[in-house]
């Protein structure tokens, strides 16, 4: 166990700043926190699909999520442990045989990068296997000719894009199908100032549920919301 967690907060320290458009407070009236409108218009809205980035790499599906990440937020609940994202209370992780059964495909639209993104993923898959048995990472080539959110054969994709204001996202297990990829910048992905395997391996950290550990108070920066509970004391 001491293992698991140990390996696990040490993937998902990688900070927020993989975006470069991480959601920051603003205080345009001198108050103690921002307004919605106000965090809003700080929020980056990914042009590739409009989900609003918060906290560097998190996608929400729509002005009501961001909203609610918003009320959240400015009234946030902390602890120091390593933490799993939580949906109504319930925790956001995969079955167990599902986790053996984490499907993928990379889109040829990589192009030259291609090879370089199949490692990388695999790599960064590789370091949540060596931390448990119970997750299983499975790129199925055959599918990267139609890698997208619509290929129903993968469980999720794994797809470029260029111009964004983050390294990468992915998402979390209770995301629906159609917003169900791992995006990756392919302006940023090998000049971030981070391995591209560490940064895949920090997405697929979310992909298995957990959250960013900055959110812990001790990290001085960065808090995201209370929807997460504690895994370790």
């Amino acid at each position: 166990m001491k293992r698991t967690t140990t390996r696990a907060a040490t993937v998902l320290g990688l900070a927020a700043t993989l975006s470069m458009g991480a959601a920051s407070l603003g205080y345009a009236d001198g108050s103690d926190e921002p307004t919605y409108r106000e965090y809003k218009a700080q929020t980056y809205q990914d042009p590739t699909d409009r989900q609003y980035i918060v906290n560097g790499d998190i996608p929400l599906a729509g002005e009501k999520q961001l909203r609610e990440f918003y009320q959240e937020l400015v009234n946030p609940q902390y602890e120091s442990q390593l933490i799993v994202n939580t949906v109504y209370g319930k925790d956001d992780i995969w079955s167990a045989s599902q986790a053996q059964k984490l499907t993928y495909c990379v889109s040829d639209s990589f192009g030259s990068d291609k090879a370089a993104i199949v490692s990388a993923m695999q790599a960064g898959g590789n370091q949540w296997e060596a931390a448990s048995s119970g997750v299983d990472f499975t790129y199925d080539s055959s599918q990267d000719a139609s890698c997208t959110t619509r290929n129903s054969n993968v469980l999720f994709s794994v797809e470029p894009v260029s111009g964004a204001n983050y390294v990468a996202r992915a998402f979390f297990p209770s995301t629906a199908k159609s917003t169900r990829n791992v995006l990756v910048n392919t302006d940023q992905i090998f000049s971030s100032g981070w391995s591209a395997e560490n940064v895949l391996a920090h997405e697929l950290g979310h992909a298995l549920g957990f959250r960013h550990e900055h959110t812990r108070p001790e990290a001085g920066t960065c808090f995201e919301d209370n929807n997460w509970r504690p895994l370790t004391p």
